[in-house]
């Protein structure tokens, strides 16, 4: 089963501990975690359940390509690690 890996700055604002979860998409294994952490949802998804624009989510060290129906496939050995996406700053 994939693994759902939260990094440090999501994990401020809700626990999120790594989770072992079935799911054969990004889509399924998301929501098989947001099930035992409900609150997770919120932070990770808007309101039409696609990516919120700051959480950027890899699947083996590779960013997703659908940010809105999260189809992409995995494995049952993938990691999906979910982080916030930084910006701003100037130089």
């Amino acid at each position: 089963m994939p693994r759902v890996v939260f990094t440090p700055v999501l994990q401020r604002h809700v626990e999120a501990t790594p989770a072992t979860v079935p799911g054969a998409t990004v889509r399924e294994a998301l929501e098989a975690t947001f099930a035992a952490v409900p609150r997770l949802r919120g932070y990770v998804l808007d309101d039409q359940g696609a990516l919120r624009h700051h959480v950027v989510v890899f699947v083996d060290g590779e960013a997703v390509r659908d940010r809105e129906r999260l189809s992409d496939p995995v494995t049952p050995a993938a990691e999906i690690t979910v982080l916030q996406a930084l910006s701003g700053g100037s130089t």
